[in-house]
């Protein structure tokens, strides 16, 4: 810290306790934010694109996660330096918005400060640098707009938006099964969207996992699984068109809120005591019966009891469902949720086709399909896979896919992927860059040479020559003037992305590049450093 002293020359103290922070200032501060930034960066770099590597990430308490989703790996892996929890926020934004692309930004924000590093170095001014950056973004985004492609999609024909999700899914994992899982995520965004308003709900999607079968096995279901089982194990485990009372009160006598003590001091009491108990269990299963349910979902559990009662009356039950998945349920059946048995009335029931119990494989694991119900407006994707981690996967790589299927039916404008799009960007800018006097005009080149990143980072990750495979696109692109060129990641022969049917979001690919610019000048605008030294 810098000591400040007085005309008598005595120091004096600025800052509370001084001598115990530290300080970083001026272009110190910058090269020590940049150097961050890139560290986070050049983590995620390798799990870019359909090569990418996977992470494994161990968390305090032993949970192991194997991930490639950039956003995932940024959250788990506790990072304490203030920039790279920027970088952090920046996946997680990405995440939250688009859902896709998580990795991409992060690599792009690191590639754009390795540049500003070097501008610095030159002695150009760090706010000169950021205001070229966002120049280049600016035509950038125009330029995106530009060679984007609408293309329609209906109902009976999803293949368009298949393909995009394919895309997404190709860097994943299950990418051995993408063409299945994309069937599924297109089919379930489909039965949940708003067509007229162009929305999609992603609550009413439930996706659940169970270790055991194949990923293969993975199936969409046209309704809501609950992990539960009937209560009784004679009960029905079938039942057709069924009629669902949906409840959230016990199914036991009321207790009084004030503390009591009954003294039975005969038999005949205590036969008084069970016979009442016992009609009042009657009169519960019987108010059910008269509204004409054919089935009990319960939150709270019911004694012993009780259950043999509904077991005798033909009244299959099933209790301690989550307050989460009543909500789907009801909404899936077009039934109420019932506080009081009082209120209990047939237009209160849910409707479902059918209601079937499901064993998995040798275990006691059973799980209950409620189907082909009244408004088919909740589905759940049910997966499949050889262990824990392998279904977490899943789960998160679904997650994309049902985002990019959803930001298509929001805007369905796409641009080819394969570092074709950030290639034809790079074009742009590097020659838009002349036209800006100034200094400014350093800047949107590096701009251009930041966008080269990612197909660098994409044909590096495929074991191909990085800048000789990026500098033959790059002038296949220009000669023939067609934006459609990138890497060639899976070897399929061709380098043009639109025979190799590789889709991204346009909207996606905006974001990417205005997040990364946002963050990026965040960053170089700080100069100054300040904080607690360690003890």
């Amino acid at each position: 810290m810098a000591l400040a002293f007085d005309e008598y020359g005595r120091p004096f103290i600025i800052l509370k306790e001084q001598d115990q922070k530290t300080r970083l200032r001026g272009i110190e501060a910058q090269k020590a934010n940049i150097s961050a930034g890139k560290a986070v960066a050049r983590i995620l770099r390798t799990s870019l694109g359909p090569k990418g590597m996977d992470k494994i990430l161990q968390s305090p308490d032993g949970d192991v996660t194997i991930t490639n989703d950039g956003a995932t790996i940024l959250e788990q892996m506790d990072v304490d330096n203030q920039i790279a929890k920027l970088m952090v926020e920046l996946s997680r934004s990405q995440d939250y918005e688009i859902g896709d692309g998580t990795t991409g930004v992060v690599v792009m924000a690191g590639a754009l400060l390795e540049q500003a590093e070097r501008l610095l170095e030159r002695g150009i001014h760090p706010i000169r640098v950021a205001e070229g950056y966002e120049m280049a973004s600016r035509i950038a985004v125009e330029h995106l707009e530009h060679i984007s492609k609408k293309f329609d999609f209906e109902a009976t024909n999803i293949e368009p938006l298949v393909q995009t999700c394919m895309t997404t899914l190709s860097s994943k994992i299950v990418n051995r099964c993408k063409r299945h899982l994309a069937e599924i995520s297109v089919k379930a965004v489909l039965s949940v969207a708003d067509l007229d308003r162009k929305d999609v709900n992603l609550d009413m999607i439930k996706v659940e996992g169970k270790v055991g079968g194949k990923l293969e096995d993975t199936e969409l279901i046209y309704g809501i699984t609950v992990d539960k089982d009937m209560s009784h194990p004679q009960m029905p485990k079938q039942i057709e068109d069924a009629k669902i009372a949906i409840l959230t009160c016990p199914f036991e006598p009321p207790k009084p809120k004030t503390k009591h003590k009954v003294d039975i001091d005969t038999v005949e009491k205590f036969q008084t005591l069970r016979l009442q108990e016992q009609k009042y269990f009657d009169d519960m299963v019987q108010k059910c019966k008269d509204v004409g349910a054919t089935l009990v979902i319960c939150q709270w559990g019911f004694d012993d009891e009780a259950n043999h009662l509904l077991m005798h009356r033909n009244l299959p039950a099933v209790r301690w469902v989550g307050g989460v998945e009543l909500e789907l349920i009801a909404i899936a059946t077009g039934g109420r949720i019932v506080p009081r048995f009082q209120e209990l009335t047939p237009e209160k029931l849910g409707r479902a086709g059918l209601v079937r119990e499901k064993s998995f494989g040798t275990t006691k694991d059973k799980m209950l399909y409620i189907e082909h119900c009244a408004n088919s407006r909740a589905v759940t994707i049910f997966i499949r896979g050889g262990n824990k981690m392998m279904i977490e996967e899943t789960k998160r790589s679904i997650h994309d896919a049902l985002c990019v299927a959803r930001n298509l039916i929001r805007n369905n404008s796409i641009v080819y992927g394969g570092g074709s799009a950030e290639i034809s960007c790079s074009i742009a800018v590097e020659a838009a860059a002349d036209k800006y006097p100034g200094v400014e005009q350093y800047a949107i080149r590096a701009f251009a040479d930041a966008l080269d990143s990612v197909p660098m980072a994409l044909a590096e990750n495929s074991g191909l020559q990085p800048i000789e495979t990026l500098s033959a696109v790059k002038s296949q692109q220009i000669k023939e003037n067609n934006p459609h060129y990138g890497i060639d990641c899976n070897d399929v022969g061709t380098n043009n992305m639109r025979q190799q049917d590789v889709f991204e979001t346009l909207i996606g690919k905006q974001q990417q590049i205005l997040l990364a610019t946002q963050v990026v000048k965040m960053i170089l605008k700080i100069d100054d450093v300040i904080s607690p030294s360690d003890y």
